[in-house]
């Protein structure tokens, strides 16, 4: 397994690339789709995303129907990526957790690691208590709402080192889409619009990446 690790290895320089390659797309070719087994490759980033205490509290909605593209767009103040993308990303969050998805989750881990469920009580008691204080406290929302910007940072790189465009959005109406989407117990938190870009039409293609110092970004101890 090392050997083929190694062998596979994506090299530095080709990170650095690929990572100043990406950017914001404004203008998507609605002709360039992305194929089914490279979406399968970042549906895959989607969930190896590490997430606060492997809960997943969150799901993905994943929108190819141009149907549904279009109503969402006014829910996205007319953001043409909306509808030009290949694919388009709904983030959405669990608004709050039981011990019922507690349970479930409890149970995937006995199966998967080919445990008993006795011997994770303690792991069990002490998840039920963080989710127990964080719904008294008031910021189960807070929490829950957080965790899927990390899967969406995975999906960002992952897309980039594809050579497949993503462009990440918060500027949209959350009631709206929904609604659109029938999310109850759900709630979007951000968006993310995936294929190809229209070099050609995208002012901001050309452009080159404008990021604040590093000495001045990072501070080191």
């Amino acid at each position: 397994m090392k050997a083929v690790l190694e062998k596979n290895k994506i090299e530095r320089e080709t990170i650095l690339e690929k990572l100043n390659w990406r950017y914001a797309v404004k203008k998507f070719d609605p002709a360039k789709k992305i194929s089914e087994s490279d979406w399968e490759i970042l549906e895959d980033a989607l969930d190896l995303a590490p997430s606060s205490m492997g809960l997943q509290a969150y799901k993905f909605i994943v929108v190819t129907d141009q149907e549904t593209k279009e109503k969402l767009k006014p829910a996205a103040y007319g953001q043409t990526q909306i509808t030009d993308a290949s694919h388009v990303v709904v983030f959405a969050y669990k608004k709050t957790l039981t011990d019922a998805d507690i349970d479930q989750y409890i149970e995937r881990v006995a199966k998967v690691r080919e445990q008993t469920r006795e011997s994770l009580e303690a792991f069990e008691n002490s998840l039920k208590s963080a989710v127990s204080q964080a719904i008294e406290g008031g910021y189960i929302e807070t929490w829950n709402s957080r965790q899927p910007y990390i899967a969406l940072g995975m999906l960002l790189e992952t897309a980039a080192l594809m050579d497949i465009d993503a462009t990440p959005m918060e500027g949209f109406d959350a009631a709206k889409v929904n609604e659109i989407l029938g999310l109850n117990d759900y709630s979007a938190v951000a968006i993310c619009a995936l294929g190809y870009r229209d070099v050609e039409n995208d002012w901001l293609a050309s452009l080159p990446k404008v990021r604040m110092p590093k000495d001045e970004l990072i501070q080191r101890i």
